[in-house]
């Protein structure tokens, strides 16, 4: 049998808290602590406002820059064919 088998554990018993006798608001945040998480809750919000703004600004320029992209190779390839149709019905220069 394995020696760690029988081995005793040790459970950890919890130490008692003392009651604190001072003054309580001593060890809280107070009217300062929590003004000072609301203002950190409001930037933060405003910043996630500004950068969704952001991004989706950025994603409409990109999608609009594909789309020009595309409306430029279609209109070149219409001028493309345009041209091949105009030379097509050019009669051959004739030597004399």
């Amino acid at each position: 049998m394995s020696p760690l088998v029988h081995l005793p554990v040790a459970a950890a018993s919890p130490t008692p808290f003392p009651a604190y006798t001072g003054n309580q608001n001593l060890i809280t945040p107070g009217v300062a602590g929590f003004i000072a998480i609301l203002l950190v809750a409001a930037i933060t919000i405003l910043l996630l406002i500004d950068m969704t703004r952001r991004i989706r600004r950025s994603r409409y320029r990109e999608e609009i820059r594909i789309k020009l992209e595309a409306e430029q190779v279609e209109a070149d390839q219409a001028a493309a064919a345009a041209e091949r149709k105009a030379n097509r019905n050019k009669k051959p220069a004739t030597s004399e």
